[in-house]
């Protein structure tokens, strides 16, 4: 839904919540849920929908079926308008991990991938609004550790090299349609590119140098004002938030690098003070709460933050409670996608403000898209389970209060 606010933003919600990998599937869950909530939540206005497409539900998507779709969209008064590229295969009711990053922007296969929903948002896109594609940060970290130098430049030069393919890709489909869309990546703890600092040494030292000799080669005229459109950044409030960074500060640094914010994911982590070492009887009430997150389906890396604030990485939830203990942290922000409208839940506070900081700062992050990402509601404690479609409706009314925006303008026009 397009938000009545001065940055025209426009608010959807992605998909990846719902499990589904054929594109037999994505269908049905878009018209089992989506739909509903346009009805429960705009139903006299357009309704935007944050696609996320696996690999083999791309493929499935002929021309045929794909202008079947558009037209499908159109009947229902929905719009598409962002898809997430990231998970390339399988992400619900299976062992996920590190498979997440598979392939990476080393492989071909990412790149074929990635070129194909260009393509179908190409298509889906409506006229006169910006379409973004948020992708992986370039691959996970822990592979490239034992990694020597020049194999890890290899990494980044491979990875440069496939994003510039993209952005080919796209300058054309502007040139020829007038459609303007971005490859939006997405820093993440463990991530090859992690962080604010580590995004805008990407951009420096490897994007712009390399990316805009490349285009120049290719017969592109500007090619770092080609690269900086069309490669932006996708702003995960989870992932930020678990960095310990600051949303201002975020802002002000890739302003001024000159990077842009494509997309915002609205997302909350875990964060939990951590009672004195010699409190016992605390740490194991906290031991308790926090043993259900530590679930099989996906990574939840921890970084942990000590009393002379250095940061301390851990690869998994389950690789970091053995310590619960004996560590001398002072607080453990987690990477688990809680629902955004708890603050806290039990002992266990949630980024909630975080996220209410980033939205509060929405005119300045330049940014018009915002997409809530819970997609742990199958992996949360009992206790925390809400049906799927209930979930997400308190998660829209919650940014739409956060935004000061009254129910009246998103239900009737």
């Amino acid at each position: 839904m397009q938000l009545p606010t001065d940055s025209l933003a426009h608010l959807t919600y992605c998909t990846n919540i719902h499990p589904g990998e054929s594109w037999p599937q994505v269908f049905t869950n878009l018209h089992t849920h989506t739909v509903k909530l346009k009805q429960r939540l705009c139903p006299d206005r357009p309704f935007g929908t944050g696609l996320r497409l696996s690999n083999a539900a791309s493929l499935a998507l002929t021309p045929e079926r794909l202008q079947a779709f558009y037209s499908w969209l159109q009947q229902q008064g929905l719009y598409v308008f962002t898809i997430n590229g990231f998970p390339y295969g399988g992400f619900h009711h299976q062992v996920v991990k590190d498979k997440v990053y598979a392939p990476d922007w080393t492989r071909i296969e990412r790149l074929h991938y990635t070129l194909r929903l260009t393509e179908i948002l190409a298509v889906l896109l409506p006229e006169g609004m910006d379409g973004g594609i948020s992708t992986l940060p370039l691959s996970y970290k822990p592979w490239h550790i034992k990694a020597s130098k020049s194999s890890l430049d290899q990494v980044f030069i491979r990875s440069t090299q496939q994003i510039v393919q993209v952005v080919i890709k796209m300058a054309q489909i502007f040139q020829d349609t007038g459609k303007f869309l971005h490859l939006d990546i997405e820093p993440e703890p463990d991530g090859l590119v992690e962080n604010t600092r580590e995004m805008i040494a990407f951009f420096k030292r490897w994007l712009i140098p390399l990316g805009a000799g490349l285009l120049a080669e290719a017969g592109f005229s500007r090619p770092e004002v080609l690269l900086r459109r069309h490669v932006q950044v996708c702003y995960d409030a989870c992932h930020f938030a678990v960095e310990y960074i600051d949303p201002a500060e975020v802002i002000a640094q890739f302003h001024n690098a000159d990077i842009r914010i494509g997309k915002l994911q609205l997302s909350a982590a875990i964060k939990t003070p951590l009672p004195a070492v010699t409190n016992r009887k605390e740490r194991t009430e906290l031991l308790a709460h926090l043993t259900p997150f530590a679930e099989s389906t996906y990574l939840h890396q921890v970084i942990a933050r000590g009393a002379d604030d250095q940061l301390v990485r851990y690869r998994d939830l389950a690789a970091v409670l053995p310590y619960m203990n004996s560590t001398t942290a002072r607080e453990w922000r987690i990477h688990f996608h809680v629902p955004i409208f708890l603050s806290a839940y039990q002992a266990i506070a949630s980024t909630q403000d975080h996220l209410a900081k980033i939205l509060s700062l929405l005119p300045q992050t330049g940014c018009r898209h915002l997409e809530i990402e819970t997609y742990t509601w199958d992996v949360l404690p009992e206790d925390l389970a809400l049906d799927v479609l209930s979930a997400i409706e308190r998660e829209y009314r919650w940014v739409l209060e956060t935004l000061a925006v009254p129910l009246s303008h998103t239900e009737s026009k």
